[in-house]
């Protein structure tokens, strides 16, 4: 355990988002998600896991340590459902109300059709499964940058 670290971020999250750089993208994805077969083709090359929680949990824990891209306007990306673009199930609602606390504003999440989704995926940094078995609960994130003290 480390002291002010979410429990859920474990060695190799850690490792993964802290090696990631400005701009890198992060996913984050249900269980239903071709997890492994697509983090194969990411730059980190092997997936991750936080198990056992829903996506929103795991997304809060990220975010409590990696801040989104304030120089692109689809930081946050969401899977849309196929044949309902504009629907936004309880799980993306969720993940969005964890976005918006962790950045102390509204961040709307940018949706992305499926295909296009897991084309975007292969060129992330790496890939987090989720324990989550809702259907959509599939995301995108990208790393912003932290400014130095007093500015």
């Amino acid at each position: 355990m480390l002291k002010g670290i979410d429990p859920l971020l474990n060695a190799d999250v850690l490792y993964a988002l802290r090696a990631m750089g400005h701009g890198d993208r992060l996913v984050v994805c249900d269980t239903n998600f071709p997890a492994d077969s697509i983090a194969r083709q990411t730059v980190f090359g092997r997936l991750l896991r936080i198990d056992n929680v829903s996506t929103a949990r795991a997304i809060e824990a990220i975010l409590s340590v990696m801040p989104l891209d304030t120089f692109v306007d689809d930081a946050a990306i969401r899977m849309e459902i196929v044949g309902q673009p504009q629907e936004v199930p309880p799980v993306q609602r969720e993940v969005q109300a964890a976005i918006d606390r962790a950045e102390g504003r509204s961040w709307p999440l940018v949706g992305v059709e499926r295909h296009a989704f897991y084309e975007k995926a292969k060129s992330a940094y790496c890939v987090i499964a989720t324990g989550e078995r809702r259907f959509y609960g599939c995301f995108l994130f990208s790393k912003g940058v932290i400014a130095p003290d007093g500015e």
